[in-house]
């Protein structure tokens, strides 16, 4: 009997190569092959044949659109609000939504509390491939998960937990995690990419069939993605990513994707001893703490979603010791930093090729928007000069090469969060402010259109 040659599969467009390759030759990903055995071409010819040679005639099955009923009852609400913000309003039905993140961030503990909501008019399914039924009894004990309507099932056959599903029916099913699901008929071992594949295709279409909405765990490698071949996230309906690092209490949960709601939104959750805690304003937690007439400090605005969210940066500038002065920065983009640093040499006339800078976000929290440059600007250069910046100012708004200020979206909400907060001061885009009437704000409006009128505050 011929032993079974190895191919290798790239898992973020799975290209197949009878060799490892160091670059994807089809989408260019460094890294991305992985060891798999394909499956004999007698089972592979069978399958054709049975696919395109017995198949049904379903053009009875054929609905028009007009004519497909929808129900209001078509989302279940989980109990937490902030994850209910980031799905779009609950739980859909008949829906497969993936849940990553790094191990110990709070995914089976999210998973555990909301069956405590859901098990009060709902039946759910809990499928555990990894922990044996006691240990996630001593966990539920822990989070006070006492509900009647949660069953326990452990298993690792993927077929066998489908046909489960199918046979008692449950209201909502579980999967923890999809790596250790397998399927018998596929050689692969359990967490191959052919193995979560093919088992992600198979929750998906039972899911979809029974109207069961469907939860699946992913581990994630080494590079933060969640591991197995990436049309896995594109079988499912939701990707959602928990953040945040494991020795802080604070933790983010984003969707990357979503077909029922916006991918925009974040939830905002703190890590207690009895699970995991809303986090309702999380400007207030963000600003926790600030140091007082301290330069190199400076808050910011920016819109997560629908959320106006506030969040302190803090630079520091420091004579270096080496040949080559060193740059960090934590929670904001690198490149972006350099960028900044650069129109300040340039426009601004300071020099830091002497200067080590260092960025970082206060809270483990991450500033994507560009909203964010004019408050890292004004952080680094009240550090360069050792000035402090009124406690009470905030800022927002993105720099250009040329050091103007260039407006941004949703100034209304961002100036209503921070006058909520107390602050009393808030620079703003000259292009922004020509939008909105002062007046209609208990906050002094100060607009700015180059980087040179913003410093001149400080």
């Amino acid at each position: 009997m011929a032993k079974s040659k190895s191919i290798y599969i790239c898992r973020n467009c799975g290209f197949e190569s009878t060799k490892w390759n160091g670059k994807c030759p089809s989408c260019s990903a460094w890294n991305s092959f992985e060891e798999d055995i394909p499956q004999s071409p007698a089972s592979v010819s069978s399958f054709s044949k049975t696919t395109y040679s017995g198949g049904v005639d379903l053009s009875q099955n054929i609905l028009e659109l007009e004519n497909i009923g929808t129900n209001n009852d078509i989302r279940y609400d989980t109990g937490i609000g902030e994850l209910n913000r980031v799905l779009g309003g609950g739980l859909v039905k008949g829906s497969l939504v993936l849940l990553g993140g790094e191990p110990g961030i709070g995914k089976s503990t999210i998973l555990l509390q909301i069956c405590q909501y859901l098990g009060e008019n709902h039946s759910i399914l809990y499928v555990s491939g990894e922990e044996s039924a006691r240990q996630i009894k001593l966990r539920a004990k822990r989070l006070g998960v006492d509900t009647e309507n949660l069953y326990i099932l452990t298993a690792t056959d993927a077929e066998s937990v489908a046909e489960t599903i199918v046979s008692s029916s449950p209201d909502i099913a579980i999967i923890d995690s999809i790596q250790t699901m397998s399927i018998s008929r596929i050689s692969s071992s359990p967490g191959s990419l052919t193995q979560v594949r093919e088992c992600s295709n198979l929750f998906m279409q039972t899911a979809k069939r029974q109207e069961i909405p469907i939860i699946i765990v992913g581990h994630v490698n080494k590079d933060g993605a969640i591991a197995g071949p990436k049309v896995m996230e594109h079988i499912v309906d939701a990707v959602l990513y928990f953040e945040g690092e494991r020795h802080q209490s604070y933790r983010l949960l984003r969707a990357v994707k979503n077909r029922f709601g916006s991918t925009n939104e974040i939830g905002v959750f703190e890590m207690l001893d009895k699970g995991l805690a809303e986090v309702e304003n999380p400007s207030q937690m963000l600003l926790s703490g600030r140091p007082l007439n301290v330069s190199g400090t400076c808050v910011a605005c920016i819109i997560e979603g629908s959320r106006p969210i506030l969040a302190e940066v803090q630079a520091l500038a420091s004579k270096t010791s080496y040949s080559a002065p060193r740059r960090m920065a934590t929670g904001f983009d690198f490149n972006r930093l350099n960028i900044i640093i650069a129109v300040l040499e340039k426009r601004m006339g300071l020099f830091m090729g002497s200067l080590d800078v260092y960025l970082n976000i206060v809270g483990g929290f991450r500033l994507d928007e560009p909203a964010a440059d004019l408050p890292v600007a004004m952080a680094l250069y009240s550090g360069i000069m050792d000035k402090p910046i009124d406690e009470m100012l905030i800022a927002f708004g993105e720099i250009g090469l040329g050091g103007e200020i260039r407006s941004v979206s949703q100034v209304s909400q961002r100036i209503r969060e921070a006058e909520r907060m107390g602050f009393e001061k808030v620079v703003i885009p000259k292009q922004c402010a020509e939008k909105i009437n002062p007046k209609d704000y208990g906050i002094e409006i100060i607009p700015a259109s180059t980087l040179k009128q913003a410093f001149s505050i400080i």
